[in-house]
């Protein structure tokens, strides 16, 4: 059922500035990278569970992973089918969402999260020898790991570091003391800092050059305001929810992510993988759909945001679809702000 009934759908896909990459199947958090000289797209695969919507995400029936490859932006986009399902994975039960991908050394790895038999996300990573799969997972979640949407950016030097971490149904706010706190099951919103304090923030490790362990343990990665301050909970325009990714443009770190229930992409600016971070702006406006989670990938010298919405569902806001548009910078290093449906109010 649609969560839009004041939207003209056929007006909305009009005026959407990009066509959805694929349309016989429901793909969303498109995780963006060039393998070899193409573009291999790696998105959660929506599948409707028959269950009412709520905040802890029970009406997504995730269950496997496709990837998704273009020869280049504007070319056809071609589903290379299943190449990992919850079944292989032995500490996995249920939930495979959000999850990314990278290469070393001619291997390929992709990470994900999922729910373990406790009812706990962790993350997991797998290993193929093409960027298509097949994956063949580790028989245990990568140590010290927790929560959702793990993002692995490579750096210049080859180092690479994971980012992840997101609210409400990811369970980040169930973390605050270190362990895993298991009351109030049913309360997504249970454990969340108020209005006046810091926000949550997500999370950063570097990983063992195998990239199948951390190399130390996560830490916080702080967003903080013009004045240096950090972002505080009530801030819900600005602070961080969930969707993290990471890039490099002329030598700055740019992190960008979702705030979630205020459906807003943004991102943030630091010197070092480590951050801090300093906001800076939103990278797009709402799409139909809650939230954006998306990355940020450089093809043949053009900058391009992957997205998803809920403009070929109808609405829908379970049953996505993965999209990709032009990132443009100003000379100053900011990002210009993108409207998806030009002329159309969203929220």
């Amino acid at each position: 059922m649609s969560e839009y009934p004041h939207i003209n759908f056929d007006e909305l896909n009009k005026k959407a500035i990009s066509e959805p990459l694929v349309k016989n199947l429901f793909f969303a958090d498109p995780s963006a990278h060039v393998f070899n000289g193409k573009i291999y797209i790696y998105p959660s695969h929506d599948i409707d569970a028959g269950e009412a919507f709520d905040d802890l995400g029970s009406h997504f029936a995730m269950e496997d992973f496709h990837v998704v490859s273009m020869d280049s932006v504007g070319s056809e986009a071609v589903d290379h089918g299943v190449a990992l399902h919850v079944d292989e994975v032995e500490w996995a039960e249920r939930q495979m969402w959000a999850p990314d991908a990278q290469e070393k050394n001619g291997k390929y790895y992709l990470f994900f999260p999922a729910k373990d038999y406790d009812g706990i996300f962790r993350i997991g990573v797998a290993v193929g020898d093409s960027p298509t799969g097949p994956f063949k997972p580790q028989r245990e979640a990568i140590k010290g790991s927790y929560s959702i949407d793990p993002a692995v950016f490579k750096d210049d030097d080859g180092s690479c570091y994971m980012y992840f971490g997101g609210l409400w149904g990811g369970q980040l706010q169930r973390w605050r003391t270190g362990t895993f706190n298991g009351q109030h099951p049913d309360s997504p919103t249970a454990h969340l800092p108020e209005d006046h304090e810091q926000a949550l923030m997500p999370l950063v490790a570097k990983m063992n050059d195998d990239l199948l362990e951390f190399s130390e343990k996560p830490k916080k990665l702080m967003i903080i305001d013009e004045n240096g301050q950090p972002l505080l909970a009530g801030d819900i325009n600005r602070r961080y929810f969930e969707g993290p990714w990471m890039h490099k443009y002329k030598n700055k770190y740019y992190f960008s992510y979702s705030t979630g229930d205020s459906h807003f992409l943004c991102y943030a600016i630091g010197d070092s993988p480590y951050g801090p971070f300093t906001y800076k702006g939103k990278i797009m406006e709402p799409v139909v759909g809650w939230t954006t989670h998306h990355s940020i990938v450089e093809v043949d010298g053009k900058w391009y945001l992957f997205y998803h919405d809920s403009s070929l569902s109808g609405g829908v806001t379970h049953l996505r679809s993965i999209k990709v548009t032009e990132l443009k910078y100003n000379l100053d290093g900011t990002i210009q702000t993108i409207d998806p449906y030009p002329g159309m109010r969203i929220v």
